[in-house]
């Protein structure tokens, strides 16, 4: 572990000044991926920012039926929420199956938008990495890549995003608030993280000394036919190898409103407006929905040792948008669907 000198913030606007006067500078909440990167010395922050303490921690009704959820709300009092686990319950379900009870008692909503990929290569300071040292190479091109990018990648990078929230976050269309020394805005959530291209070093579209203050969910939360799934190589405390965050909206069996939104499969969670098009005015059958899977991976790509994902995910679409079809959620468990 590297010395560092603390900090704590006294608000959002100090957090915001102390962040600028110091480029080196990171936040934390409840650290539960930043002080894993500081022990494998990937992390070098000159200054640790506690904002912990910062009034971000309400989850309230907005003026158009929708929910604002502070930054630091802790994941698994989010994911218990009465108005989340009845509004919307494919993001509870989301929650629940990511890492264990104990992370999820200390991450943040907002710590979990910011999680960096869990790539070996990455942690891994002996090896080249452009996420980690821009223009040193991806070493999980012609490396062991069973868990990289099969949408999105670029040949600067393959790594994928870990958090399962931000899938059922992309589905859900929510935006995220943050501050920073031009003042507040709000970011379309399909805005806020991006794709590698020749700047994996960005994970998302930030400025510098921003802070995330809240994520904001519209009043639409697919409540009654949801999803999602998540694929894995254990049943618990791993990351997708592939999930999906599915919602319909029925009358009858045809689809009105259709959200897929994918992760473990590209360097964002990866949603696909197309394929919700598709969907729409379709009757909610394996036809329509295998139609909405080669959709979403036409541009798919494997390499040496994930090209089974594709496969994975398309049955993993299907089998996803039949369960939201027939309102019967599920997020804990693996299917048998290779």
């Amino acid at each position: 572990m590297i010395d560092f000198q603390y900090a704590r913030a006294n608000d959002v606007a100090d957090a915001v000044r102390q962040m600028a006067a110091d480029p080196t500078a990171k936040f934390i909440a409840g650290g539960t991926n930043l002080i894993d990167l500081m022990k494998e010395d990937v992390e070098r922050p000159s200054r640790l920012i506690d904002i912990s303490r910062l009034p971000l921690k309400a989850i309230e009704e907005t003026a158009d039926g929708g929910l604002r959820i502070g930054a630091l709300v802790p994941n698994s009092d989010l994911a218990y929420h009465p108005l989340i686990e009845q509004r919307y319950p494919m993001l509870s379900c989301a929650i629940l199956a990511g890492a264990s009870q104990q992370l999820r008692n200390m991450a943040s909503t907002g710590g979990n938008l910011l999680q960096r990929t869990r790539c070996y290569y990455f942690y891994d300071i002996a090896t080249p990495c452009n996420k980690r040292e821009p223009g040193s190479g991806c070493s999980a091109i012609k490396g062991l890549n069973r868990i990289h990018a099969i949408l999105g990648a670029s040949e600067a990078c393959i790594a994928t995003h870990p958090s399962d929230m931000c899938v059922a976050l992309a589905a859900l269309d929510a935006k995220v608030h943050v501050n920073g020394p031009a003042g507040e805005r709000t970011i379309a959530f399909s805005e806020f993280h991006r794709l590698p291209g020749n700047t994996p070093q960005r994970d998302t579209n930030l400025h510098r000394n921003d802070i995330v203050t809240a994520v904001e969910l519209p009043a639409r939360g697919f409540a009654s036919n949801y999803t999602y799934l998540k694929l894995r190589d254990r049943l618990s405390y791993a990351f997708a190898l592939v999930s999906i965050a599915a919602a319909l909206e029925l009358e009858g069996r045809t689809i009105k409103e259709a959200r897929l939104a994918l992760g473990g499969v590209a360097h964002k969670p990866w949603r696909d407006i197309a394929a919700e098009a598709a969907l729409r005015g379709q009757a909610a059958d394996q036809a329509a929905f295998r139609h909405a899977a080669d959709l979403v991976l036409r541009d798919a790509k494997g390499y040496a040792h994930n090209s089974f994902k594709i496969e994975l995910a398309r049955r993993g679409i299907v089998r996803a948008l039949m369960q939201a079809a027939r309102g019967t959620p599920q997020s804990q468990a693996n299917k048998k669907i290779l």
